[in-house]
């Protein structure tokens, strides 16, 4: 397994092939850290999470287990208000996107003294009335550091998704100082990660390097991370579907899923399988993982009218030349086991028009490929994702 660190822009530090444990330490002993609070789910408190405070000894002052899937603003409420209770100087995020968005939007609560979920309102970065208020100038504190278990990529970007359980929709939140300040891949984090959660968070990544790959916008750096990426993705997921326990497998999927995101700050934007994405997620609790094993494919056939060459590149790297995009990307999802078909995740026909015109809200709609100029336009690719 390779060994290291990396710098780059958006953290202080990217390290990898060592024990989070060990990374801590060297890191909260080079910036004065003295109490670190875990933040993680309910599923990893009495296994990882209890582990690496354990190894962490009397650094760490305490867990908290409460984050629910798709990052609830209560569990950002409760996390922040944990933090303040035991003095924590940096959150250890430890887990998959859920609970890495949660913590960086706790960040944001301690900053601004927010106590209630409702006074997240003024902060939301898509919000234009005349009381918001403008996150880049609220002065920064408590950081976090990430320890991701699965595929998502959310600890190497400075924004955050959290839902508002009352109004059931997914809302983003920035800062220039939202990224975590140090990310830790440690691939033994991730043996005990559901294979189901592995894979899909996977495919994930795949949707990154995908949508970045097809973007009428060329930008020849993004390019070259979005296509390494997408070829160690491919493979790195073959090789833990035949074998769970390779660690360079996960490792290489790991460096995967860091190049695929790393090219998205190009300013192109993501398609329309991340704007499909984010109404599924928000408004019918399905995974974000899920949601691209589901729409990409079909997003990617019904893109292939205007593609100009890029699909052909896609299929290539992921070890399909000559196959279309689509069916290169649907028939891994297969092979690793996971759901194809909006008919298999239980969405039919009748929510169609709702889930089209929530979506058209949504930024991707506008930097797809091929350009999208209503509901129905986003009702035709559900369909062909129907089943």
């Amino acid at each position: 397994m390779l060994t290291g660190s990396h710098r780059f822009p958006r953290q202080d530090l990217v390290t990898y092939g060592r024990p989070a444990a060990q990374a801590l330490k060297e890191i909260a002993a080079q910036a004065g850290l003295k109490r670190l609070m875990i933040v993680t789910n309910r599923s990893l408190a009495n296994s990882l999470a209890r582990q690496l405070a354990a190894e962490l000894g009397e650094l760490c002052v305490g867990v908290a287990a409460g984050v629910g899937a798709h990052s609830p603003r209560e569990s950002v409420m409760a996390g922040a208000e944990a933090a303040r209770r035991l003095r924590a100087d940096v959150l250890v995020a430890l887990g998959g996107g859920s609970v890495i968005d949660a913590t960086k939007v706790m960040q944001l609560a301690l900053w601004a003294g927010l106590g209630r979920p409702e006074e997240l309102d003024r902060y939301r970065a898509a919000r234009s009335t005349p009381d918001r208020i403008d996150t880049a100038r609220i002065p920064p504190g408590v950081r976090v550091i990430a320890v991701p278990t699965t595929l998502s990529a959310a600890e190497f970007t400075p924004f955050a998704g959290v839902t508002d359980t009352a109004r059931r929709t997914k809302e983003g939140y920035t800062h220039p100082l939202l990224a975590p300040r140090a990310v830790i891949l440690d691939a033994a984090m991730t043996r005990h990660t559901p294979d189901a959660l592995w894979f899909s968070t996977g495919l994930k990544a795949i949707d990154h390097a995908v949508e970045q790959l097809c973007n009428p916008l060329r930008a020849p750096y993004a390019d070259a991370l979005a296509a390494d990426g997408l070829k160690r993705l491919a493979s790195g997921l073959a090789a833990c579907k035949a074998d769970p326990a390779d660690l360079d497998a996960r490792q290489a999927c790991q460096f995967g899923m860091w190049l695929a995101i790393s090219g998205a700050g190009a300013g192109r934007g993501l398609g329309a399988s991340h704007a499909i994405g984010h109404t599924l997620g928000g408004s019918h609790g399905v995974s974000h993982g899920i949601t691209s094993c589901v729409i990409l494919p079909a997003v990617l056939a019904w893109n292939a009218s205007a593609d100009t060459g890029q699909q052909a590149l896609v299929a290539e790297l992921m070890g399909a030349p000559g196959r279309p995009a689509a069916e290169a990307v649907r028939d891994l999802a297969r092979a690793l086991g996971l759901p194809t078909d909006l008919k298999a995740i239980g969405i039919g026909p009748d929510t169609f028009q709702a889930i089209a015109e929530h979506t058209m809200h949504d930024s991707g709609v506008r930097a797809n490929p091929r350009p999208i100029t209503g509901p129905q336009d986003i009702v035709e690719i559900l369909q062909l994702a129907a089943g």
